[in-house]
């Protein structure tokens, strides 16, 4: 697992991606700090890691990433952390479009 706030080169979920599920990095994004984290087995995990590193819950959202895909195929915003009923949220997607676009705006500035 390892926290982002600085732009990578896209080439480096192709490495992660094999970790753990051969096509598709899960990701964690704090979109107030705007950072993420990468790599892990579960979302949960990287929320985790990002709480522990200051960010609040309510903040973070979860995605996934296939790296061998383009444009609306390269992001799912898709995780169960992503259920919060109290924040308006009450499906594992991002409801609002706005919060999608932030972390989509992101993931993009961070990935190049």
């Amino acid at each position: 697992m390892i926290i982002y706030s600085e732009p990578f080169e896209k080439k480096i979920l192709l490495e992660m991606q094999e970790h753990y599920f051969g096509d598709m990095v899960k990701g964690v994004v704090d979109v107030a700090q705007k950072k993420i984290a990468l790599d892990a087995e579960m979302h949960a995990d990287l929320e985790t890691l990002l709480l522990q590193s200051g960010s609040k819950q309510a903040d973070l959202w979860g995605f996934n990433l296939y790296p061998e895909m383009d444009g609306d195929d390269f992001i799912e915003y898709d995780s169960l952390i992503n259920i919060r009923p109290n924040q308006g949220n009450r499906s594992r997607s991002i409801d609002d479009p706005v919060v999608r676009d932030c972390v989509k705006e992101i993931i993009n500035s961070l990935c190049k």
